[in-house]
């Protein structure tokens, strides 16, 4: 061995662990400091239309978290044979295909949501979050880390929807996954604790509310300020 190929070995950088504070960070930031929907504004459309009650708010959570990751890894390990030009055509297609699968197995197995959700789950290939990731991140990252951005955005998008839906059911239905919350507390305290619903909470007026409130409160802890 030479004397140069010795320095080289010796000197080797050694590998990134999987869970690097990095990496983690991949994971991390979406959910509070650079959340998609209350930081990034993107995705605000599902987050008004399927947010009215919890259950299809978690089916479109999923579907969004399969979409993203499996987009991202898709992208980063045809990253170096996409030519640029047709690069968005190609983003397009292989979100589509992901959708394409997602929306057929909902119908073929879980029916009645996939007529709750209709055209709420296509509307995924149009989401900016699911594109932005892509460009931004997965067609210039390898597959493990576009995989980790990929997840971290989608918990980022998902936690925000669930929210907004928890509330939205809880006060507008006065149930929580169809289980009657409302109508317990009234059982067991008697008529004094009678709970009514807000016919507001309903309609995308109340989604608004909550979703503002949800970012009122997230930039005045994260002291976030829009440039």
């Amino acid at each position: 061995m030479s004397t140069e190929t010795a320095e080289k070995t010796a000197f080797k950088k050694p590998a990134e662990a999987m869970l690097s504070k990095r990496r983690k960070k991949l994971i991390s930031d979406p959910l509070v400091d650079d959340n998609p929907v209350t930081i990034q504004v993107l995705g605000i459309c599902s987050a008004l239309a399927v947010t009215t009650q919890m259950k299809p708010t978690l089916v479109m959570a999923l579907s969004v978290v399969f979409v993203i990751v499996m987009s991202n890894l898709t992208i980063s390990l045809m990253r170096n044979t996409i030519p640029s030009r047709v690069r968005i055509i190609v983003q397009l297609a292989v979100v589509a295909t992901l959708v394409t699968l997602v929306n057929e197995v909902l119908k073929a197995f879980a029916y009645d949501m996939y007529k709750e959700l209709s055209v709420f789950v296509g509307l995924i290939i149009t989401n900016c979050i699911v594109m932005g990731r892509l460009e931004a991140f997965a067609m210039g990252n390898k597959p493990y880390d576009s995989i980790l951005d990929g997840f971290g955005s989608a918990l980022g998008y998902s936690w925000i929807i669930l929210a907004v839906a928890f509330f939205r059911e809880l006060w507008g239905s006065g149930t929580v996954f169809g289980i009657p919350v409302f109508d317990t507390i009234s059982s067991l305290f008697g008529e004094d604790f009678n709970l009514a619903t807000n016919g507001l909470m309903v309609s995308p007026v109340g989604a608004f509310i909550i979703l503002g409130l949800i970012i009122w409160v997230q930039r005045t802890k994260t002291g976030y300020v829009e440039h």
